[in-house]
């Protein structure tokens, strides 16, 4: 009887668990994939652009939402915004009723770092929260709050861009 010598690799059971293994991770890895996009994805929202010079956490921006509608994002800190601290939004809306309003801050390198805030209604038209970029930086970073108002009519929204230091 010939024998014949064990070909290098994976074979039998040991390459079978091996496979199994790695669809799992495949799977798992596609399963985040496609709940991450369906759950960011704002392609519902109706954007209106900001102001580019606006600087939102010197002073409130307003961004005009047609037929009379207004929408005030400011971010209340002294001094520049730095990670890991806590950040004091604000949203403040003329002539459009919302239930909801939600702040995501999205890192612009990347566009891929997203931070979702819900504020609380301290008035049907004034919305405050707390939020915070969760993210080490070495330098400045620039950073976008989009704010979106879910509204009877559909969700609304539109974006502030701002940077992120080092925190000291």
């Amino acid at each position: 009887m010939k024998i014949l010598p064990k070909t290098a690799g994976f074979s039998g059971l040991q390459g079978l668990k091996v496979l199994i293994l790695v669809t799992g991770l495949a799977l798992a890895m596609s399963t985040w994939y496609l709940f991450f996009h369906q759950y960011h994805d704002n392609s519902h929202v109706t954007w209106f652009p900001s102001a580019a010079s606006c600087d939102v956490h010197a002073h409130p921006c307003s961004v005009a939402l047609g037929s009379g509608r207004q929408l005030t994002f400011h971010i209340d800190v002294n001094g520049p915004i730095e990670a890991h601290a806590a950040l004091p939004l604000e949203v403040d809306i003329q002539g459009i009723p919302a239930h909801q309003v939600n702040v995501d801050l999205v890192d612009r390198y990347r566009d891929s770092r997203i931070e979702r805030f819900v504020l609380d209604a301290i008035t049907p038209s004034r919305f405050r929260g707390q939020g915070q970029v969760d993210k080490e930086v070495q330098t400045a970073t620039p950073w976008r709050a989009r704010v979106i108002l879910e509204t009877p009519e559909g969700d609304v929204g539109s974006w502030f861009d701002f940077e992120v230091v080092k925190k000291s």
